[in-house]
C-alpha cells in the first residue's frame, strides 16, 4: 500500500519547491560551517548559525594576523553564502505561496510546533487513509517506542526510527520548538501533559514523545478536516 497520494501537477510543483529549499539550506549550511572550521584554525570563533556570519566576516577581516590569501579566501565563502542566503530567502517566499494555496497544510500549521515547511511537506506527502490510526502514522515515522524483553518481562526501548526520516525530523524539531515556548511562563504551547512530561524527562526524551503525539494529532486533523484543538485544562 502507498502511502504518498497521487501528486497533481499542481501538488509536484510545490514539492519541487520544498525539496529545492531543502538542498539549497544544505549547501549554505555545509558552507557556513567550513568558514567557521577555517576561522577557528586561525583562532577566530564564532557561533552557530546563519545571523552569525557577517560578524564572523568582519572578525576575519579585522584580522591582521590572518596571512592575506586565507583572508580572502574565507571572504569568498561568505560571499558564496550569501548568494545561497538570497536564493533561500526566494524559495521560502515560493513556499510560503504553496501553503496558502493549500488548504490542509493551513489547517496543520494551526497546530503548535508545526510550520508552513512541516504542514506542506505533510500536506503533500502523506494520504491519512493509508493508516488505521494515528498510532499506526506515527510508528511508520518511527516515532514509537521499540519493545524488548528483559528477564521475561517486555521493557521500552528507544525509538525505533523506521520509516519517513526527514518527516520524523521535522516534527522533532517542531516539538522541541514547542518545548521551548511551553518553558515560558505565558506560553501557549504548555500543557499540564507536556509540563509534567518536562519535570520527569530530559527534552530530548520529552520531544520525541510530544512528537509522537504531534504525529497522531496530525493523523486525525488530516483525516477529519479539522483544525487544532488545545486540550482543555485538566486534559492531556
Amino acid at each position: 500500500m502507498s502511502f504518498v497520494p497521487v501528486k497533481s501537477a499542481a501538488t509536484q510543483s510545490q514539492a519541487m519547491v520544498l525539496k529545492v529549499r531543502e538542498t539549497l539550506v544544505a549547501r549554505r549550511t555545509a558552507l557556513v560551517n567550513t568558514l567557521r572550521g577555517h576561522a577557528g584554525e586561525f583562532g577566530v570563533i564564532a557561533g552557530k548559525g546563519i545571523a552569525n556570519v557577517v560578524p564572523l566576516l568582519e572578525k576575519i577581516a579585522a584580522e591582521t594576523a590572518i596571512p592575506i590569501e586565507a583572508r580572502e579566501t574565507m571572504a569568498l565563502l561568505g560571499e558564496e553564502i550569501a548568494h545561497l542566503d538570497t536564493r533561500v530567502k526566494q524559495m521560502e517566499v515560493r513556499l510560503k505561496a504553496a501553503h496558502k494555496a493549500n488548504p490542509v497544510s493551513r489547517r496543520l500549521e494551526t497546530m503548535p510546533g508545526i510550520g508552513p515547511v512541516t504542514a506542506l511537506t505533510l500536506a503533500i506527502e502523506i494520504d491519512p487513509a493509508a493508516f488505521a490510526s494515528g498510532r499506526h502514522f506515527a510508528a511508520w515515522l518511527g516515532l514509537t517506542p521499540r519493545e524488548h524483553s528483559t528477564g521475561g518481562k517486555p521493557r521500552m526501548g528507544g525509538i525505533s526510527r523506521a520509516g519517513n526520516e526527514r518527516l520524523r525530523n521535522l516534527l522533532v524539531l517542531g516539538a522541541t520548538s514547542a518545548i521551548r515556548f511551553a518553558e515560558h511562563p505565558a506560553g501557549k504551547c504548555a500543557t499540564a501533559w507536556l509540563l509534567a512530561l518536562l519535570r520527569r524527562k530530559p527534552r530530548k526524551v520529552a520531544a520525541v514523545a510530544l512528537a509522537n503525539k504531534m504525529a497522531r494529532a496530525v493523523w486525525a486533523m488530516m483525516s477529519r478536516g479539522e483544525t487544532y484543538r488545545r486540550p482543555a485544562a485538566g486534559q492531556s
